[in-house]
């Protein structure tokens, strides 16, 4: 017959020894928590920071907040107004410059995320006199109206051919329906975009 009134001292097992020990090592994790860190502190966010943009083929070194857009930091900080703000949120098109040659919406895109790519904007098409073929397209094919969406419609354009959808009128109405023109100049635009499209291509063959 087992004696339960002698197991206690002769195992040498107490509960209370027991549950003061799970109580310790439970509260061992919260004491490390609330331990102060040691590693390297981050830096302030609310700090500005020091970013070198490639525009037009110049550096730009630039001290802006971390949250600064790349269209912000044309057109506040380096003072390229060709550029437009419309909507800020990506859906006009208006503030659309390339980025390593691709499009993008500048509205959208941080400026710390750009740095060190070559970004191209209107004021970085013509060659001293001599506009680009797409600028003067629109001259000619009077594919603008008020112009506050030219510049993004043109870089857009430019874009278009050099992505090689410019081969017929459908084509480049789908991949230029990104920017929107208030002034429904969309007939010109398309115009615009066939005749500057043979000189484009040219350019990219050289």
């Amino acid at each position: 017959m087992t004696d339960y009134t002698n197991s206690p001292a002769t195992s040498g097992f107490s509960r209370r020894k027991f549950i003061a020990g799970a109580a310790g090592t439970a509260v061992a994790p919260l004491a490390a928590k609330a331990a102060p860190a040691t590693s390297t502190p981050t830096q302030d966010p609310l700090l500005p920071v020091n970013v070198t943009l490639r525009v037009n083929g110049e550096n730009k070194a630039l001290k802006i907040d971390a949250r600064t857009t790349v269209l912000d930091a044309l057109r506040e900080h380096i003072g390229l107004t060709g550029t437009k703000k419309g909507c800020d949120h990506g859906q006009c098109g208006a503030c659309t410059v390339l980025i390593e040659g691709r499009r993008v919406v500048s509205c959208l895109t941080l400026a710390l995320a750009a740095e060190g790519q070559q970004i191209l904007t209107i004021e970085g098409l013509a060659k001293g006199d001599d506009l680009h073929p797409m600028q003067q397209a629109f001259i000619d094919q009077d594919a603008f109206q008020c112009g506050y969406c030219t510049p993004g419609q043109i870089m857009s354009a430019v874009a278009c051919v050099k992505e090689g959808h410019a081969g017929s009128d459908e084509d480049i109405r789908e991949y230029m329906s990104g920017t929107i023109c208030r002034c429904a100049a969309y007939p010109n635009i398309v115009a615009a975009v066939k005749q500057a499209a043979p000189a484009i291509s040219s350019d990219q063959k050289g």
